[in-house]
């Protein structure tokens, strides 16, 4: 591991070269998080950055009891890759941004939805007319290109074709992970919820349902966009990034939450940049506790979100950040949040990636480049 995995304290290690972005807030977080009642260790992630009291881009592992608002509102929260059989040297730019189209609101064909549902074990919760739908935030929908491969073999495992667009869809629970977290806060606060009790069980039955409709919803998207685009997909990878789940770390039994971290125990995963920069195909390399099983989601913010506009309104309007130095289009006619989410508010992919790499914990197996990302035809639902 080298000097990557950085102790913090007796209960906290980080993920970081030397190089590597990190606010101090971030790591305050995260040791604060560390000194929870039954919190044994915590690990960030290279892209740790702080969250709404808690960090983002990171895992927490607590025993004998768990903390609801460490998983945080969107619950399931994560990354579906699909297999497209678009021709990526035969793609016309102009063509394929017109026949995307807008996804932003419910879906018009409700057998279809109704049949997701099913075949996803999602049950009726009155959020259904979000399902199909990104949402707001840092949430898109992107057609890549392989444009470097590192394991011919690997790919080849995965049925995944250099030659052919890929689509990445991140999304999670829309309405529904807030209900549920909304209704545990102003029940309990945040105190977290002492393992095997009536409450516990009932958190977790709400949390299962969502992670659930996450992935039924990444589905959905991937559906609606193949369709418009007039072409076929199929699901090579889906992972959700914010959850609680039973572990053992260290042969100890406990709770592992993951807020905006990437599972290491679930096989190859994709590590996104951001809107105009790479994103790594990348294949988990070993078992590492003291990591917590897991890997970075993303780039990280650099930037908080009310200080993009004022950097970048005067650099860059909105019809140019619509183009990025990768030669991909950004649909994302919010003027407010294509500022928040430009490529400059985050950290470099490479910095992130080559982090894990330099652990020990990730080999790369691709390199792919975004070719259109969709955020939102009109004012983003939240």
């Amino acid at each position: 591991m080298g000097n990557f995995v950085k102790k913090l304290s007796d209960r906290a290690c980080v993920v970081a070269s030397d190089a590597t972005w990190m606010e101090d807030a971030a790591i305050a977080q995260l040791i604060t998080t560390s000194q929870l009642e039954g919190m044994q260790r915590v690990a960030g992630m290279p892209d740790l950055h702080p969250g709404r009291g808690y960090p983002v881009g990171a895992a927490f592992f607590s025993t004998e009891r768990f903390y609801p608002a460490l998983v945080g509102n969107d619950i399931g929260c994560g990354m579906a890759l699909w297999q497209t059989d678009l021709q990526a040297s035969a793609v016309r730019l102009d063509k394929l941004e017109k026949r995307v189209g807008n996804i932003d609101g419910p879906m018009d064909d409700a057998d279809a939805r109704a049949q997701a549902m099913s075949d996803a074990g999602v049950l009726p919760s009155g959020h259904e007319a979000s399902l199909g739908t990104i949402g707001g935030g840092n949430h898109f929908a992107e057609f890549q290109q392989v444009d470097t491969v590192h394991a011919p073999e690997a790919l080849a495992a995965l049925g995944i074709d250099k030659q052919r667009l890929l689509l990445l869809v991140h999304s999670g629970s829309r309405g529904l992970g807030e209900c549920v977290l909304r209704q545990h806060v102003d029940a309990f606060g945040h105190a977290g919820l002492v393992a095997d009790t009536p409450e516990a069980a009932a958190y977790l039955a709400q949390h299962d349902a969502a992670l659930r409709y996450a992935r039924c919803n990444r589905q959905l998207v991937a559906q609606r966009l193949l369709g418009n685009v007039r072409a076929e997909g199929r699901c090579v990878l889906d992972v959700h990034h914010n959850f609680v789940a039973p572990s053992s770390i260290h042969g100890q039994a406990g709770w592992l939450h993951r807020k905006g971290a990437t599972p290491s125990d679930a096989g190859p995963v994709l590590i996104p940049g951001s809107r105009g920069d790479h994103s790594y195909l990348v294949r988990p390399t070993r078992v590492c506790h003291d990591t917590l099983l897991s890997l970075a989601h993303g780039a990280g913010r650099k930037w908080i979100r009310s200080a993009c506009k004022d950097r970048l309104f005067k650099l860059m309007t909105p019809t140019q950040m619509g183009r990025t130095a990768l030669g991909s289009r950004v649909i994302c006619n919010d003027r407010q949040l294509i500022y928040e989410e430009a490529p400059q508010a985050y950290k470099g992919i490479d910095s992130v990636v080559q982090s894990l790499v330099g652990a020990g914990l990730i080999e790369l197996l691709a390199r792919t480049k975004p070719v259109l990302t969709y955020k939102t035809r009109g004012e983003c639902c939240e």
